[in-house]
């Protein structure tokens, strides 16, 4: 059983007990979040939602809050010698235990 969801403006596949890592939401540590925003389905049989499925429903626990690596953005314009700049950047991020599918 599977669905997919729509959340921080990409869709991502979960299943049962899956770990993922989504846009970062405004939530505390240990609560169940609920995405109704389901596209497709999938036990037996498959349901596509016309953009999304009514009634469909994805609980999640929230395991943690947090802040990926570092990624370094060095931007200079070549044969310029004293045009540059380093700056630094750290996406905040939520991560997601997936509960419960409903359909």
């Amino acid at each position: 059983m599977y669905a997919v969801i729509e959340t921080g403006g990409k869709q991502l596949r979960v299943e049962v007990g899956q770990i993922i890592y989504v846009e970062k939401l405004e939530v505390e540590e240990g609560d169940v979040v609920d995405f109704d925003k389901v596209l497709v389905y999938a036990n037996r049989t498959t349901k596509v939602g016309t953009p999304y499925i009514k009634g469909a429903s994805v609980k999640a626990k929230v395991e943690k809050q947090g802040k990926a690596k570092k990624i370094v953005i060095f931007k200079y314009k070549p044969k310029k010698g004293a045009t540059h700049r380093k700056q630094g950047h750290r996406q905040p991020y939520t991560k997601l235990v997936i509960e419960s599918i409903e359909a």
